[in-house]
């Protein structure tokens, strides 16, 4: 997942690897207008090729440079550009590489997912801080672990544990775009103390900084205990609950269709607008393209819309 982002342009805010399944909210930007340079192109191709197979393409592009022959080059950068900043091309990368390691691994052969990937198009602010914390507590819905912290294999859990280099940097870059991208936040892991904060409300989490003056309450309509400081105490003073909206974090704790087949995901402007653009895919009758979210998705009707109306387990 990681070779695969460093090489293809495209951003992972949050993951979360299951048993049998896994979660991406990935941030797909465009080619840069004109391309990438040549030094970008080889840097990219040495996340996942070796160095000898860098070289080799770094000497075509050198020998084409030097004869003037931009057309050339551009064929030379072609051969691997078709792959970056393309959401397709990155997952089949993805599944396609795990699908060799996992029967190299078990002595197995033939195709290991069962369908094409699903894909969402989630707006950045609410949409996508709510879509990453779905996504984060993966592993807290299915009963593997109480707090998503404690889960390894997940953005969370990586960036309060520190990952494979020990520090979490790329894992709190992604949380921190998808938390405040709308604010214009980049990929600035240094946020990650100031934005956690929000991204725990998200989650229903009151993991407060270490301080002298921590209190400990517990939730009787959670059933779990969790630690709170004053800070956080009054800023939801109104019920004692992380989110002043409590609604919103049983939703983030049960199955929410809506994440996964509700086609775009954001406010009531967003969906409409991506309505809008594709509007010769649905039929006359359709007048608009936002839907109120029900079921196990109510509580957030009103603020969050999906495209699609979904009435079947929802």
């Amino acid at each position: 997942m990681r070779m695969q982002e460093n090489f293809s342009g495209c951003r992972v805010l949050s993951y979360c690897v299951m048993s049998n399944h896994i979660h991406i909210l990935l941030e797909v930007p465009p080619m840069p207008e004109g391309g990438i340079s040549d030094a970008v192109l080889l840097k990219r191709l040495s996340a996942v090729w070796s160095e000898g197979a860098v070289e080799q393409v770094a000497r075509e592009l050198a020998g084409a440079r030097e004869e003037g022959d931009a057309e050339l080059a551009a064929v030379i950068h072609a051969r691997f550009t078709y792959r970056m900043h393309n959401l397709s091309e990155y997952m089949k990368t993805v599944l396609h590489r795990f699908s060799c390691w996992f029967n190299r691994t078990h002595s197995r052969t033939g195709t290991l997912w069962e369908e094409r990937f699903k894909s969402v198009i989630v707006e950045s602010g609410v949409a996508a801080r709510t879509m990453a914390a779905y996504i984060d507590l993966n592993p807290v819905r299915a009963g593997k672990v109480e707090d998503p912290a404690e889960y390894r294999w997940s953005s969370y859990g990586e960036a309060v544990g520190g990952g494979g280099k020990g520090n979490g940097k790329k894992a709190r870059e992604g949380l921190v775009r998808a938390c405040m991208g709308h604010k214009g936040a980049g990929f600035d892991a240094a946020r990650w103390k100031e934005d956690s904060r929000i991204y725990r409300r998200a989650l229903g989490l009151a993991l407060g900084r270490k301080t002298s003056n921590f209190k400990f309450q517990t939730s009787s309509k959670r059933k779990t205990s969790v630690t709170k400081n004053e800070a956080e105490m009054l800023a939801s003073e109104d019920n004692e609950t992380v989110l002043p909206d409590l609604g919103m974090a049983k939703m983030l704790r049960m199955r929410v269709r809506y994440f996964t087949d509700g086609a775009v995901i954001g406010s009531k402007e967003f969906v409409n607008e991506a309505f809008a653009g594709a509007r010769e895919s649905f039929t006359e009758r359709r007048k608009d393209g936002a839907r109120r979210m029900r079921g196990s998705g109510k509580a957030a009707a009103g603020t969050l819309w999906s495209m699609r109306d979904l009435r079947v387990g929802v």
